[in-house]
């Protein structure tokens, strides 16, 4: 299994990247979002997932490793395919993909083109219990030493609100302004309980 290829950039469009490891250019399909993220450098180390077929051996490329893992738990529900998934990737982001599925939210994933109520419902009951471990490890790729949210999460359990609560507003949080002091997630998360 090819885990990641870091590599040169040599093209770059919506639907795939090319990058060149040592003279062997490997064609990557991606979605909309890993487009997005993926910045105008040369060098770039892309983590990928090989799907082997009877009729070919496709490579999907994704920026970070949350969202593989994401892709990798998508396509184990019956119904939704490589192709679907990387669609899906295209209309959500990861954390959102995720949201929906926590919260069992038929709507947000049916209003991805190609997916019926019925897939819908199939998602959330097949990932509804696995979604949260990728949750959890979102939350640790995002947030790997903010020690501004521990306290910030302390001081608002303090105050009375439940951790899963409170955890919730503070990573909505921290994922609009990063570098928001300990003062600040707590007057903005308590406006938000």
């Amino acid at each position: 299994m090819i885990t990641h290829i870091t590599g040169k950039l040599v093209e770059k469009n919506p639907t795939h990247v090319i990058l060149d490891c040592n003279g062997v250019g490997y064609f990557l399909n991606i979605s909309i979002h890993t487009f997005e993220q993926i910045p105008d450098q040369e060098n770039l180390k892309m983590f990928t997932h090989l799907q082997v077929r009877e009729d070919a051996h496709t490579l999907y490329g994704f920026y970070t490793a949350t969202e593989r893992e994401v892709f990798r738990k998508l396509i184990t529900v019956s119904g939704i395919g490589a192709s679907t998934a990387r669609l899906m990737f295209s209309s959500l982001t990861p954390s959102e993909i995720i949201q929906a599925i926590a919260e069992a939210d038929v709507d947000t994933i049916k209003s991805i083109k190609g997916i019926g109520a019925k897939t819908a419902q199939r998602v959330i009951i097949d990932l509804k219990d696995k979604i949260t471990q990728v949750e959890s490890s979102l939350e640790k790729l995002t947030f790997k030493d903010n020690t501004h949210k521990d306290e910030a999460l302390s001081a608002l359990e303090t105050l009375g609100y439940t951790k899963k609560q409170a955890e919730k507003v503070v990573v909505k949080i921290l994922k609009n302004t990063p570098d928001a002091s300990v003062e600040s997630i707590i007057k903005l998360a308590l406006k938000n309980l």
